[in-house]
């Protein structure tokens, strides 16, 4: 399939936007860019693509102008010729994606590997960044239970079969920890789904986890870099019931980095929190871009 193509179809009443690409090297990274104003650049994390913020794009409907794109190898985006689908080859695109569109002021939305990488892209460019919207996520080397979830699922035996061949982060965690009404909805389930249809076009899917101990490295050397955001405004929308980040620990780390930052606690949510309180990510960038 030639760069810049839709690689599937996704029902137009939930995912009602106009494709964008940047290419490179060959290669299309999709991006959906809508709205006008500050930019608010949104970035997903591990199996999931730019549909996961659908809803809190229409929430911002008229505030901003929203920028979310697929990192290589997920959502309507290419699989660039040997690329390794790591952390930090994902940052890389996307920071040719915000200097391709010149993009300054810019409040930065994150939840799970949306964190690290998104983080990485704006510390190199701290003079772009208007503020900060952070939802279950990290940007430093990761706890024991995160350790011990890469070892299984970042391992080739089970972590690959499981992942690579039976899709099973797709088809089960991902599916699990959806709200039920949204995991009820064939429409859905078919967006989450479709971006992985053979095993070859999973690797991404697997090398996520694998990453969480690969790129320790990276990620310590991430951590110190954070201080060049400070004084920026800073929300941080917390599900408590993620079984990953939803810990008081997690969420003191960030406020020990941002210790003027918004706090949202979420009871009742879980890891994606874009779907299960889509309002009060928006809400948060709303407060950010008032401040900001």
């Amino acid at each position: 399939m030639s760069p810049g193509r839709r690689r599937f179809e996704v029902d137009p009443e939930l995912y009602p936007f106009d494709s964008r690409w940047l290419e490179r090297h060959g290669s299309a990274m999709h991006y959906l860019d809508t709205g006008e104003g500050t930019p608010v650049l949104m970035l997903h994390g591990n199996p999931t693509w730019s549909f996961l913020y659908r809803n809190v794009i229409r929430a911002l409907d008229g505030a901003c102008r929203c920028i979310a794109p697929d990192y290589p190898g997920f959502g309507f985006s290419d699989h660039p010729p040997g690329y390794g689908y790591t952390p930090e080859e994902h940052a890389g695109w996307v920071g040719a994606l915000v200097d391709e569109l010149g993009l300054h002021d810019t409040v930065l939305v994150v939840q799970d590997w949306g964190g690290p990488i998104g983080m990485a892209v704006a510390v190199d460019r701290p003079e772009r960044v208007a503020g900060l919207v952070v939802c279950n996520t990290w940007a430093w080397p990761p706890r024991a239970f995160l350790r011990l979830f890469s070892l299984l699922m970042g391992s080739r035996v089970p972590g690959r079969w499981l992942n690579v061949r039976q899709n099973w982060f797709v088809r089960n965690l991902l599916m699990g920890m959806l709200p039920d009404d949204v995991a009820a909805d064939a429409r859905v389930r078919h967006a989450y789904r479709a971006p992985f249809p053979t095993p070859a076009s999973r690797e991404g899917t697997w090398v996520f986890p694998r990453a969480i101990r690969g790129a320790a490295d990276w990620l310590a050397a991430l951590e110190p870099r954070l201080a060049s955001l400070s004084g920026r405004p800073v929300e941080l929308v917390w599900a408590m019931k993620d079984p990953a980040f939803g810990t008081e620990k997690e969420l003191g780390r960030w406020l020990r980095h941002f210790p003027d930052a918004g706090v949202d606690r979420l009871p009742d949510a879980g890891h994606y929190v874009q779907e299960d309180a889509p309002e009060r990510v928006a809400a948060a960038v709303r407060r950010v871009l008032d401040r900001a």
